[in-house]
């Protein structure tokens, strides 16, 4: 198999979305993309409901998985502020024998899903570095 798991992470607002889609369209190949942000669009409207993020994190990793399983390489993107967030992806690209890359974004755009200031400063505060990521900012 010569596919793998990409993971990009960044504070919200970050650009995670509109990287992962430039990255998709310079793939030949077989791609999938998902973040947790998705599970959460209805009606093509993104609504936050945080009783339904538990929800979305496990959407995300059940298709990541099941794509990686079946050939796609993968994108995905979330904030992982902390390495134990990525942890489970980690484990099982390694469990499957799949390469993986860890991009970090560090540029800072107006988001489009209204994060408060003191909730970002939070997690930037918390933010972990990943040993080989490539930091992009």
């Amino acid at each position: 198999m010569s596919n793998k798991l990409i993971i990009i992470r960044g504070l919200p607002g970050s650009g995670k979305t509109t990287f992962s889609k430039k990255l998709m369209s310079k793939f030949e190949g077989p791609i999938k993309h998902y973040e947790a942000d998705m599970f959460l669009i209805v009606n093509g409207i993104y609504t936050f409901d945080i009783t339904k993020l538990s929800q979305a994190h496990s959407w995300c990793r059940h298709n990541t998985f099941k794509s990686l399983s079946e050939g796609f390489t993968v994108i995905i993107s979330n904030t992982f502020t902390t390495i134990s967030e990525m942890k489970d992806y980690l484990k099982y690209a390694e469990s499957i024998n799949i390469p993986v890359e860890v991009y970090r974004l560090t540029t800072q755009f107006k988001g489009i899903h209204d994060v408060p200031d003191s909730t970002i400063k939070k997690m930037k505060a918390r933010f972990q570095d990943y040993p080989g990521e490539t930091i992009i900012g």
